[in-house]
């Protein structure tokens, strides 16, 4: 396009521009003549962001910005591309024009740019229902990353987003997890709106109750956006989230009603009786110090709230999902263990902890003094 043509089309544009927008048109149209695209980039960042200019991101990327699209920064040109196709009628549009932009910008200097346009389409092929056109590129984007030693955190979070939308949608609700608080951790969860961040923490807490391969919710109840469920709504599901890790089948009852408002969780019901009673398992091991685990199927009967006869597969499981280490002895019906995973506590556990280090200190001041005792004779000598 030549620079006649831009500078009609810019003055074509200049009319329909609302009035608090004019003196950055102006800017805009400056910056060009002068060719500082470092500084035109800028302000039409900041243009493209301004939502009163939502009508002319198309025309201005599709008829100004590529026309000297390869005199800036390809990351930023991308970062337009998106604004920009914000506007496009449908989602089959929009990915003509993100393929279109990817293909663009696929070059050995601008590579990061590559996979921030590539995941952006990926992410319009899973609306599209396309599930395996969208993994082929999350893998192709996943390959790139990790050759890089380092890359823009919105590179990373537009990837991490739209990989847990896609697992989502496949419902392996572990790996959704995973890149969920991934992608949390690569924003500012200021820039969330409070039903976003409400609607993440739900999806999150879902997950992490259904899947079976997520048995240490930590993370999760260590993180702020767990804190968008406080309110009538949701703060039942926030509890669950908290018995589970404290394994309280006693809160578990009471709370158990609240399931239905869930169907994924309704769904999985039977599942989260097993799931909790792993957890009393664990948290009956826990409890116990190192010597003293050793334990009938009885007392674990009693502790979990599981039938005799099933103990024996309670245990197992917990033994091949790695939360406890030990055998079981069938004929005498005990088993034996030597570790259990760690997890985080909370105040109640952390001071039954401290209880058991005030023992283990008493213990070994009386060895101690057990010691001292016998082995006078020795000391004098």
């Amino acid at each position: 396009m030549d620079p006649e043509a831009v500078a009609n089309f810019l003055s074509d544009q200049r009319e329909n521009v609302p009035e608090d927008l004019q003196q950055s048109f102006l800017t805009i149209e400056d910056y060009w003549d002068r060719k500082l695209w470092h500084q035109l980039t800028d302000v039409l960042v900041e243009y493209f962001n301004t939502p009163d200019s939502a009508s002319q991101r198309l025309p201005l990327f599709r008829r100004f910005i590529l026309s000297f699209s390869e005199k800036i920064n390809q990351l930023k040109l991308v970062s337009l591309g998106l604004l920009a196709a914000t506007q496009c009628s449908d989602d089959q549009e929009r990915l003509s024009f993100l393929t279109d932009l990817t293909t663009k910008v696929n070059k050995p200097a601008s590579q990061d740019a590559y996979v921030y346009a590539l995941v952006a389409a990926s992410d319009v092929k899973l609306r599209l229902q396309d599930l395996a056109g969208a993994r082929k590129d999350l893998d192709t984007a996943e390959s790139i990353l990790d050759s890089f030693d380092s890359v823009e955190t919105e590179v990373h979070a537009s990837f991490y987003r739209t990989n847990a939308s896609y697992y989502q949608a496949k419902a392996e609700f572990g790996s959704y997890y995973k890149n969920a608080l991934l992608y949390l951790a690569c924003i500012d969860l200021k820039s969330l709106t409070l039903e976003d961040a409400q609607s993440r923490a739900y999806d999150l807490s879902i997950a992490a109750l259904i899947s079976d391969s997520i048995y240490n919710f930590g993370e999760l109840l260590l993180h702020p956006i767990l804190d968008s469920l406080n309110t009538p709504e949701h703060s039942w599901l926030r509890d669950l989230l908290f018995a589970f890790n404290r394994s309280d089948l006693n809160a578990y009852n009471v709370l158990e009603d609240n399931i239905s408002k869930a169907p994924l969780l309704d769904e999985y019901k039977t599942f989260l009786w097993q799931k909790i009673s792993l957890a009393a398992l664990t948290e009956a091991v826990f409890r116990r110090p190192p010597h003293d685990r050793a334990m009938t199927f009885q007392t674990i009967s009693q502790e979990t709230k599981v039938q005799p006869h099933e103990i024996e597969i309670l245990i197992m499981k917990a033994l091949s999902l790695g939360l406890l280490k030990g055998s079981i002895d069938q004929v005498a019906e005990v088993a034996r263990i030597n570790w259990v995973q760690p997890k985080v506590l909370d105040m109640k556990q952390i001071d039954n902890m401290r209880l058991r280090l005030k023992d283990w200190d008493s213990s070994v001041n009386q060895l101690g003094n057990w010691i001292e005792g016998v082995g006078k004779d020795v000391w004098s000598a």
